[in-house]
């Protein structure tokens, strides 16, 4: 591929130190490649060439100065920022960046070419589609930074790239930059309909290019069968439950011969839908339902220019039903069982005009109330489901009380445990009289050092204290890391992206304090020239967003508050990015002879947040947010759990990922498991017991 920016590219400048300007991040290139205490020579960035499907708008940033390297930082900046020794010293750097994509998304959810009809908001089919349109999108820009690295490694390449070689003994680590595009697993997740197919039409049929209308331009089928259809991009997916779309009669032509419906993938174009096998519509010339090529039965009014009209499968009952202008006219088709189809329509006479709507926009027929109704009737059935031979010594009550102390017991929880108990116990005696519950064979809580051992553990990595937690871990059981290399890889990476979130913290707290100059008794408020009072208070209480407090007691995090509030911010801001890169070579080195595909992947995915001026907005911005601990922490705690002896789940975990697999295994053709999302209705029950 021709590097297109190479010729004309911005050069990267430099100032003094001091000036307080924000430095560049160093480059992905530059970080996995060990390559990031470069000269201060300037060089040109490749522009970012799109090649993917989708259409995108690429920006190049305007060129800011970047403080010059420090020769010998100290792990003591001045200013009091403290910085751990655990996380090396940082050697001197440029930061340049690739330039950052601005996506322009149509339809809701904010992402390319995505959208979310309002009924599906709530369906795990949805939260799935979801999850690989972001893998998706993740992907291709994994590809654009695989083009944008391009032609040759950026250590050795004699191409417009020019960086100058450091000596062996100040390169750290050397790392060829491998790039890869992350695959997509196929869970079995069928996209929406959300175009008419180009290729799947009339050839008297001609559709907009944004697929969404479709006119009749051929000349008139003068056989009372003849006519053209077309068929939409995607089949309707099961998966959802209901199926719903809306047609738009713009223009009906001469005499109304418009049929809409849906067809399987096998049925002719040169009909309309109902008029072939595999095929079932309704007729807006004489209002009749066709299914199959069987004589039409009288449906519902006929409909012409002007008119919506909507499209309906309800995969849960087998049955398919049509909307005029925003109310029901009933079901139209039934015994619809194990049936691919796709959203169609036909026409036969010229000027005939429809546009579609597959969810991009609100619908005139109100379908979430529809979808509502459903769902609320299986969870009723599931609520008057019989649990009594779930177990036969509890009722449902104590069944999920003994869950719940069991849960606490085995995570740690002691205290939490132990009150729980008290309270049940004391509910007991109040409405049995005092005799002994049930369930006192289930609430005793026991001594368990190991239980507060791996509590300490637990909040130390939700706290994003990845040190802390392996030192924890070594101390109390040393042979859980040596016996857990994946886990040991994983805290060592989460490390890495702790510290990439505390730089975005940086940012955060130095825009916090930026000021206005305001006048006081006559008199102008000083305000320094980066943005900040002169004046800091460095010894205030540093609040994370996590609601944590930062001192400097805490040897795994840096002040970054108190840094963005001192003088000389920008020299220090670089100072921090220097350990992390320091830190990012020294992980590459640890693994280096580890070459499963996982670790080079991890590692693709945590060095590419720092090719983005804000990591957050990087593909892989989530592993930022504090969930992502979360996972991390329960597989350590199952880990050591197993060198114990013991379970490394909960019954009530259990349970919960056994609902969840039966509830997606009745899901996969449109049965009652499509309309019910396990996690939102766990967290909707947290929300009215909060209320």
């Amino acid at each position: 591929m021709t590097n297109e920016g190479s010729p004309g590219a911005p050069h990267l400048s430099y100032s003094n130190p001091t000036s307080g300007i924000m430095p560049r991040r160093s480059s992905y290139a530059s970080v996995a490649a060990g390559t990031a205490g470069i000269s201060s020579s300037s060089g040109h960035l490749p522009r970012i060439v799109n090649t993917g499907s989708y259409t995108h708008s690429t920006s190049l940033d305007q060129p800011s100065r970047i403080p010059q390297p420090i020769s010998d930082p100290d792990t003591r900046v001045e200013g009091g920022m403290d910085i751990p020794s655990s996380w090396g010293r940082g050697g001197s750097f440029s930061s340049p960046r690739f330039p950052s994509q601005s996506y322009s998304a149509s339809g809701s959810g904010g992402m390319l070419g995505f959208f979310e009809p309002s009924y599906l908001k709530e369906s795990k089919y949805m939260e799935k589609l979801k999850a690989a349109h972001k893998a998706k999108l993740a992907a291709q820009a994994d590809e654009l930074l695989t083009r944008s690295s391009k032609p040759g490694s950026l250590s050795t390449s004699s191409s417009s790239v020019s960086l100058h070689k450091m000596a062996p003994s100040h390169r750290g680590m050397t790392y060829e930059i491998i790039e890869r595009q992350p695959e997509v697993e196929d869970d079995g997740v069928t996209p929406l309909p959300s175009k008419w197919a180009e290729t799947d039409k009339n050839a008297g049929l001609e559709i907009s290019a944004d697929g969404q209308d479709v006119k009749f331009v051929g000349p008139s089928k003068t056989l009372d069968h003849e006519a053209a259809s077309t068929r939409s991009d995607n089949p309707m997916p099961a998966q959802c439950g209901i199926y719903y779309y809306e047609v738009s009669i713009i223009s009906r032509g001469k005499e109304g011969m418009i049929g809409v419906g849906f067809s399987g993938a096998s049925a002719s174009l040169e009909k309309l839908p109902g008029w072939e096998p595999e095929s079932w519509a309704y007729h807006g010339d004489d209002g009749k339902s066709f299914c199959a090529a069987t004589p039409g039965k009288p449906y519902g009014p006929t409909f012409t220019s002007g008119d919506v009209i909507g499209c309906g499968v309800n995969f849960m009952k087998g049955c398919a039903f049509f909307t005029k202008n925003g109310v029901f006219q009933g079901n139209a088709f039934r015994d619809l069982r194990d049936v691919k189809v796709y959203p169609s329509v036909g026409m036969k006479r010229p000027h005939a005009h429809l546009s579609v709507n597959f969810g991009q926009r609100p619908f005139m027929f109100d379908i979430d109330r529809m979808v509502s109704r459903e769902r609320q009737s299986i969870i009723d059935e599931i609520n008057a489901a019989d649990v009594s031979n779930l177990h036969p010594t509890l009722n449902k009550d104590e069944l999920c009380k003994a869950l719940v102390a069991q849960y606490l017991s085995h995570d740690g929880y002691v205290e939490t445990a132990r009150a729980f108990a008290s309270e049940v116990r004391a509910e007991a005696t109040a409405l049995r009289g005092g005799s002994e519950s049930k369930l006192e064979g289930y609430l005793s809580v026991e001594e368990d050092h190991d239980a507060m051992n791996r509590q300490q553990i637990r909040t130390a990595i939700l706290d994003g204290d990845i040190d802390k937690a392996i030192k924890l871990t070594n101390a109390f059981y040393p042979q859980v890391l040596q016996d857990n290399h994946q886990i040991y890889f994983k805290l060592r990476c989460r490390k890495f992206i702790e510290m990439m979130r505390q730089s975005t913290d940086f940012l955060d707290n130095s825009t916090s304090k930026q000021t206005k100059s305001t006048t006081t008794n006559g008199h102008s408020t000083a305000v320094s020239d980066d943005g900040f009072e002169p004046d800091m208070d460095l010894d205030e209480p540093i609040t994370s967003k996590d609601g944590g407090h930062h001192n400097n007691d805490d040897w795994d995090r840096m002040d970054t508050e108190e840094v963005a509030g001192g003088d000389n911010w920008g020299l220090k801001y670089q100072t921090l990015l220097e350990v992390i890169i320091r830190y990012g070579q020294e992980l590459k080195h640890e693994f280096k002879d580890d070459r499963r595909k996982h670790v080079t992947d991890t590692f693709t995915d945590i060095f590419s947040m720092f090719s983005y001026p804000d990591p957050r907005k990087s593909p892989q911005g989530k592993l930022l947010e504090s969930e992502q601990r979360v996972p991390l922490a329960e597989g350590l705690n199952s880990a050591i759990l197993v060198s114990l002896g013991k379970s490394s789940s909960t019954a009530l975990e259990r349970v919960y990922k056994q609902t969840v697999v039966l509830v997606d295994m009745i899901s996969e053709d449109g049965g009652p498991g499509s309309f019910i999302n396990v996690g939102n209705l766990l967290q909707s029950s947290r929300k009215s017991w909060q209320q």
